[in-house]
């Protein structure tokens, strides 16, 4: 059991090993270079809210293109409104449902035709259902890894070869801490997250072997964010754990596209505190979390 968690810090510190601007850009709180936004095509799926609403308000005024994509026509129409206001240039809106695949794709094809190659992948759309193992369906296991975990293998089949064949590009996923950890009443989120971030390591080893070093990949991996996903969530370590507004957690992954970091962990103190904020982390998933888990999820919440 211990030494299962003790290899999270093992992976972490593996992850960077294949160069030193990994390495660097992973750990370091100063980045070798910082990326230009201008003229990129950014798409960016679960725009219509959340923490995918405030990553295109971010973008907005840097001179990128915008592509929405959600569900939510009327959120997603309302993201592109406030996007234009705070001085998006061109911003296209689109429904998509992440969850399909014939959709993905075709969603792909319409925006290749219109609006040009995307340059900027941002996985963002996501569910979390909040029941324990034993009371989650099938369906709702092969739902969340649909939305999860598919919806991002489908986008990235779709906007990477154009990326490769230019050698110039930029993925980004939203994981988790707790596809790293694993939380209480989360194993389907937790493993829908867990393969993403096994997905991205493979394919940016890929990248690099091909020598395809134009293209970068960013793995966002934070706590709880204060979004509808958790209802109410609260951290029984605010301190050391806090749960972030969709604003500023927005504005920190903004950051790492810029500085082009391999990981984004949030909160900052993974980093500096090691062992033994695994240590907590342990204290706080075994013990604590399953508290605030089940008045966010379970029968305990108050109405």
């Amino acid at each position: 059991f211990f030494s299962v968690h003790i290899s999270v810090l093992i992976r972490i510190v593996f992850l960077g090993l294949q160069n030193r601007r990994l390495v660097l850009n992973t750990f370091c709180l100063f980045s070798l270079r910082k990326k230009s936004f201008a003229g990129e095509i950014v798409l960016i799926t679960g725009s219509a809210n959340g923490i995918g609403k405030q990553v295109a308000l971010k973008l907005a005024p840097l001179g990128v293109t915008l592509v929405l994509w959600d569900i939510d026509d009327e959120g997603n129409k309302e993201t592109s409104r406030l996007a234009q206001q705070k001085g998006a240039g061109r911003v296209f809106v689109y429904h998509c449902d992440c969850s399909n695949r014939q959709d993905v794709y075709e969603q792909a094809d319409k925006v290749r035709k219109e609006v040009g190659d995307v340059t900027i992948l941002i996985n963002n759309a996501g569910i979390l259902t909040g029941k324990k193992f034993c009371d989650l369906t099938d369906e709702d296991f092969e739902k969340t890894f649909r939305i999860n975990f598919f919806s991002q293998v489908w986008t990235c089949k779709a906007f990477l070869p154009a990326m490769v064949a230019c050698n110039r590009g930029h993925l980004v996923s939203t994981a988790s801490t707790a596809g790293i950890l694993g939380f209480y009443r989360m194993s389907d989120y937790s493993a829908s997250k867990s393969a993403i971030i096994g997905m991205m390591e493979a394919i940016n080893s890929e990248l690099y072997h091909a020598g395809k070093r134009g293209i970068k990949t960013t793995i966002v991996c934070p706590y709880f964010i204060s979004t509808r996903l958790s209802r109410g969530f609260r951290s029984a370590k605010p301190c050391l754990f806090p749960v972030y507004d969709p604003e500023y957690a927005a504005s920190r992954i903004v950051d790492a596209i810029k500085k082009e970091k391999f990981y984004l962990i949030m909160p900052p103190a993974v980093y500096a505190l090691g062992l033994k904020i695994i240590l907590i982390l342990l204290l706080e998933s075994y013990i604590k979390f399953p508290e605030s888990m089940e008045e966010a999820f379970g029968q305990k919440k108050k109405v």
